[in-house]
């Protein structure tokens, strides 16, 4: 974190990119999922930038665990 403090900050945030990975061991076999997601933030009255960014945090690790689930139920399907 900058400590400038004689600067005022000019960059606008316009995107917002998250990316969750994991990796799950089934037996002798591994497992690496990863999903990605990136959001236009729009430039709106009202736009909280952190609870923004914690929506797109939940929605890619939910979807990770989703697809590890997926791999579970697979695997022990055999």
């Amino acid at each position: 974190m900058s400590t400038d403090t004689n600067y005022e900050q000019k960059a606008i945030t316009t995107q917002i990119r998250a990316t969750s990975r994991a990796s799950v061991k089934i037996g002798n076999d591994f497992y690496t999922v990863e999903y990605s997601e990136e959001r236009t933030v729009p430039d709106v009255e009202g736009v909280n930038l952190e609870k923004e960014r914690r929506i797109l945090w939940d929605c890619v690790n939910d979807e990770v665990d989703a697809q590890i689930d997926t791999i579970i139920k697979l695997a022990t399907q055999k």
